[in-house]
């Protein structure tokens, strides 16, 4: 006799869901949720667009935290998080703050996005200091705002081909590149890139401008190794750092003194990237991020 057991999944699915969204979103997730995707009015991108598959998939866990290591290595850019930002005080809360800023400009209305742009130069206006090399910086200066826009960008693009759950074609990468300048823009930077091909070549031009400082490398080790999560919560997060810092070109890795394994990586990083995004893609199936 031939005994089936069916398990209901879908109470433990909710369940890691409602988990994982609470820490992305934060406390006021369920009502951002709510008021950006069911206000109505017009919206910067029509549903068809590629900013909203990729902005909507899980890949972006791993491009977030790529785009962070990636932006840490111009030293200005580093010198105004270290000294204005609280990402080692309230790393959850700056996350919060950056998913709705994202969600707020991809799939809100158009007024919505407008005051989260503004909302954010007003910020920017504020943040200005002196780097530890002697240079001074402002994170309103339209040159940093263009690296910050490259770097998030180029590894967003990058997890959602890697681990995305539709891939775009050369054409979607071209139009998703084109659809974030439109942010960009607003944000202060006079002449984003708008093709793929335009994306790598402005990446290419700053990295001579790219180092390795103390802070940056501070800031990889707190970004992949202690931030602070439940014991629970460790071992998936461990992946999801490694499959993040694995996205890294080895020129990017060496000023922060990350390991570079290819071999490894492509036998044991890529596919443990790629089930652990694809758990979240069916965690969050039910919990549509704000």
């Amino acid at each position: 006799m031939v005994v089936m057991v069916v398990l209901d999944l879908a109470p433990v699915r909710r369940r890691i869901g409602g988990m994982l969204f609470a820490m992305v979103a934060g406390p006021d997730g369920p009502t951002n949720r709510a008021r950006i995707h069911d206000t109505p009015g017009p919206r910067w991108f029509g549903e068809d667009r590629p900013i909203r598959r990729v902005h909507a998939d899980a890949s972006m866990f791993v491009g977030g935290l790529r785009a962070l290591l990636l932006q840490s290595l111009h030293p200005l850019a580093m010198a105004g998080v270290a000294e204005h930002s609280d990402y080692r005080g309230d790393p959850w809360g700056r996350l919060a703050r950056t998913s709705t800023f994202l969600a707020e400009t991809t799939f809100g209305t158009a007024t919505d996005a407008q005051r989260a742009v503004d909302r954010v130069r007003g910020i920017h206006r504020r943040v200005r200091g002196i780097a530890p090399d002697g240079r001074p910086y402002e994170a309103g200066d339209p040159h940093l705002l263009e690296w910050v826009h490259v770097a998030e960008v180029d590894s967003f693009l990058l997890a959602h081909q890697r681990y995305g759950a539709e891939p775009l074609d050369q054409r979607g990468r071209d139009d998703y590149v084109a659809d974030t300048a439109r942010v960009a823009t607003a944000l202060g930077v006079p002449d984003p890139p708008r093709t793929e091909a335009e994306l790598r070549a402005r990446i290419d031009a700053y990295r001579p401008e790219l180092a390795g400082t103390a802070a940056a490398r501070d800031a990889a080790r707190f970004l992949l190794l202690t931030p602070p999560l439940p014991l629970l919560a460790r071992g998936p997060y461990a992946v999801l750092a490694a499959t993040s810092a694995a996205m890294l070109p080895a020129w990017a890795r060496a000023p922060l003194w990350l390991p570079y394994f290819p071999p490894a990586e492509a036998a044991v990083v890529h596919p443990a990237g790629r089930a652990l995004v694809g758990g979240i893609r069916w965690a969050l199936a039910t919990n549509r991020a704000p």
